[in-house]
């Protein structure tokens, strides 16, 4: 005969081994199986009372089978190339508006003239050099092509020559090709 700690003692064990058994279901994935073949169904008899009506089964198709493939692909025309986007038209700087202010209206149209034959005989637009022992950070900064190298240009001053960018291994090559048009040292 069991008394009542040892039958507590079974419970608990028994308790704790359907845990570990859900747990083992429910973390370890069950190993594949074949799915079984099902033989087709066969209608079963009538039943032999009249008042009860039996709705024929029609045969399952089997889920795991692999959808059936056509033999040669589908051929589509190709597609037929769309326009080319018309070129935009080309937008206006904000600072070309202040550089070039609109003539007045009682401006003379030969004095437009004069602008528009000096606009077309100018050279390239004039750039600010910048300093490279005066510059800020911000105006080294903003070079065109050079990124943020104002702190490493200030780390290595002062310099004789544009080409002591290179000689003190401030910037690279390609950065220095970029910027050079832009800076000087007075």
């Amino acid at each position: 005969m069991l008394s009542g700690p040892a039958i507590l003692r079974i419970s608990v064990l028994l308790l704790l081994a359907g845990a570990l058994a859900a747990l083992v279901q429910y973390w370890l994935p069950a190993s594949p199986q074949p799915p079984a073949k099902t033989a087709m169904a066969t209608p079963a008899p009538a039943p032999s009372d009249p008042a009860v009506r039996q709705i024929p089964s029609r045969p399952q198709a089997d889920v795991t089978s692999p959808i059936p493939v056509p033999a040669e692909p589908v051929r589509r025309p190709p597609p037929e190339p769309s326009p080319a986007p018309a070129p935009a038209a080309p937008s206006v700087m904000p600072s070309d508006s202040l550089a070039f202010p609109a003539p007045p209206s009682s401006a003379a149209p030969q004095g437009r003239a004069e602008v528009t034959e000096a606009e077309a005989t100018e050279g390239p637009p004039a750039i600010d050099l910048v300093d490279l022992n005066k510059a800020s950070v911000a105006e080294l900064n903003g070079l065109r092509g050079g990124g943020a190298i104002g702190r490493a240009i200030i780390a290595k001053r002062p310099y004789t020559q544009v080409t002591d960018l290179l000689s003190k291994r401030v910037l690279s090559r390609a950065v220095y090709e970029r910027i050079k048009e832009q800076v000087t040292v007075r």
